[in-house]
């Protein structure tokens, strides 16, 4: 069988006045179900732009994508639109929490997100399960206003997980976070991959990362090297 994702001689380059950003070179990695991977490396060494690409959010200049045994690497906006929306979750730095609406109202903004007109009664049901889990099935009704930051992530993982996607990216989900607040969302986020999903945890966080299951390092766009945790 296939790995669930597989990049192979992967660039992006970013055309700009007078000159060219190669953001990324030459990439090629798989991942499979239940891995929990960190992608580190210093600024601009090409980890948003990788998690941009494996997001579907960006194409890829040169180099394939396969996505569940699919090469996405040409899809239309459209086609990678309805990947992205039923198959991968986001979880990001800075929550993206609608502040006018609830706590279930935001996870509730995957199905729009998924262009889907489906069976809003059940929609609401499992978000209030998600809810649950991440510790806020008491808060339903509350603004993000009314959340400490560690909350509003679980808020954001909860929206991830709503369309139950094969592929959980997560972009600095502790860099606004104290310690202990990081340690609940990482330890969440390590539940994910045990459950049999990819998550993909860039981070600058290097004692984070040395706990997930694999680590890739980037450096000026190129893969530097990759190992294992060296520490459950």
């Amino acid at each position: 069988m296939s790995p669930l994702i597989h990049i192979s001689g992967l660039s992006k380059v970013y055309p700009m006045p007078g000159e060219e950003v190669h953001a990324l070179r030459n990439v090629s990695l798989s991942m499979d179900r239940g891995e929990f991977v960190s992608v580190v490396g210093t600024s601009g060494s090409g980890k948003t732009t990788l998690l941009y690409v494996l997001g579907l959010l960006t194409t890829p200049t040169a180099g394939t994508y396969e996505f569940e045994g699919k090469d996405v690497s040409r899809l239309s906006d459209r086609e990678r639109s309805t990947i992205r929306g039923s198959r991968i979750g986001f979880v990001f730095q800075s929550f993206h929490l609608l502040p006018q609406l609830s706590v279930l109202d935001n996870v509730l903004l995957s199905t729009r997100y998924a262009f889907m007109n489906g069976d809003a009664r059940g929609m609401s049901a499992r978000a209030g399960e998600l809810l649950d889990r991440v510790g806020l099935g008491k808060r339903l009704r509350h603004r993000p206003r009314e959340l400490s930051g560690g909350e509003m992530q679980r808020v954001a993982i909860a929206r991830a997980l709503l369309l139950e996607p094969s592929v959980i990216l997560a972009d600095e989900p502790t860099g606004n976070l104290d310690e202990a607040n990081g340690e609940e969302i990482f330890g969440l986020l390590g539940e994910l991959a045990a459950e049999g999903r990819i998550v993909v945890l860039v981070t600058h966080n290097l004692a984070l990362a040395d706990r997930t299951g694999r680590q890739i390092r980037l450096k000026d766009g190129e893969v530097l090297h990759e190992h294992a945790a060296t520490r459950p």
